[in-house]
């Protein structure tokens, strides 16, 4: 079910090509933001304020499990707006050293009758000192505690792949002291030869050179398209390098998913959810109890964000259908989360992390 009121603003926003409509979204947020009382009225509207949400991971208190994946605000220019729609961490980026335009222009196309869309944006963003900038002039802070703040980082498309590990740990040691954590990703389809980086000793190296530039916890981003024996090894080795977490998944190049799509970018949304799910069940067994989990992928509910909770993930992620359930979808879920809670007798979501792993004694 979509937010009251969000159907008449979502047929407006469609009548623009898909970025626009975004650009015009987020403008609304950072106008919002920017107006104390305009933030307290949806912070009023939209979070859910409840004990039973909390979870500390990764030196942070998270008041609900529901965020915001990265590639929405891509330049941390809306953090304390996306905050007051209820979200329980934001992760900005995916942010490069150097600014770079990303690929021309249309780049990101909707997908409606399935929910989903195809992105092939190609890390656009204002590059690392513009976002340092604004993250220590107080871009990120609102009255009050907020969500925790996860950066996304990546590499430059002009980097030559042999000094593609420079891009990732310049930005974590420009970046260290302005977030509560990072995310390496590794696994966007739109850079060329970025995936190439989706290897043990690659992911080693990173995760190994991220420790020495920051005291803050390092999480993984994998593709969905691995196999799922690969993924799990993946998921072993960034842990056994020192990895607090892994993000399971990006984008999928399985245009097969959509018939007829045209072969370019990355799929997002509806598409996407089993895909996900199965990558977080391959995943979840090796590496539950040693790292934080984070599905990302399809969610678009309480009952699906649930799902993967049960399955092993601690945090859940989303994006794609923010676009079509509207502003209202964080809240949404979480309200739905409580009342799961309650069925199951569950006194706190902690307790649900990984219950079906337990009951299936599949945990190793």
């Amino acid at each position: 079910m979509r937010a009251s009121g969000y159907d008449a603003w979502r047929r407006l926003l469609f009548r623009f090509d898909p970025e626009t409509a975004h650009r015009l979204a987020t403008a609304a947020l950072r106008a919002a933001q920017a107006v104390g009382p305009a933030r307290a009225a949806l912070e009023r509207r939209f979070a859910v304020g409840d004990p039973r949400l909390e979870q500390r991971l990764l030196g942070a208190v998270f008041p609900n499990p529901v965020g915001l994946a990265a590639g929405f605000d891509k330049d941390g220019v809306a953090i304390r707006g996306m905050a007051a729609l209820g979200f329980g961490a934001i992760e900005v980026g995916t942010v490069t050293p150097r600014p770079q335009a990303g690929n021309p222009r249309p780049r990101i196309f909707r997908l409606e009758g399935e929910e989903s869309l195809r992105n092939a944006m190609g890390f656009n963003n204002a590059g690392v000192e513009a976002l340092a900038r604004r993250l220590a002039r107080g871009g990120a802070r609102r009255p009050g505690p907020r969500p925790p703040l996860g950066i996304n980082v990546g590499r430059n498309r002009a980097t030559p792949a042999e000094r593609a590990h420079e891009d990732y740990l310049e930005t974590i040691a420009r970046l260290d002291g302005l977030c509560d954590y990072f995310v390496v990703n590794v696994s966007s389809p739109n850079t060329p030869g970025l995936r190439d980086l989706q290897t043990a000793s690659a992911i080693e190296r990173l995760i190994g050179g991220g420790r020495e530039r920051t005291s803050r916890p390092i999480l993984v981003k994998l593709s969905p398209d691995l196999e799922d024996g690969e993924a799990a090894e993946l998921a072993r080795a960034a842990v056994d390098a020192g990895a607090s977490g892994v993000v399971l998944t990006n984008t999928t190049t399985d245009y097969g998913l959509v018939p007829g799509v045209e072969p370019v970018g990355g799929l997002s949304g509806r598409v996407l959810r089993e895909r996900s799910f199965r990558m977080l069940s391959a995943v979840a067994p090796h590496v539950a109890g040693r790292a934080v989990l984070v599905s990302v992928g399809g969610i678009d509910s309480g009952a699906e964000a649930y799902r993967r909770i049960r399955a092993g993930a601690s945090l859940v992620q989303v994006y794609t259908a923010v676009v079509y359930r509207g502003p209202g979808l964080a809240a949404s879920i979480n309200r739905e989360l409580l009342g799961l809670l309650e069925r199951d007798g569950l006194g706190a979501i902690g307790e649900a992390v990984g219950a079906d792993l337990r009951l299936s004694g599949a945990v190793r």
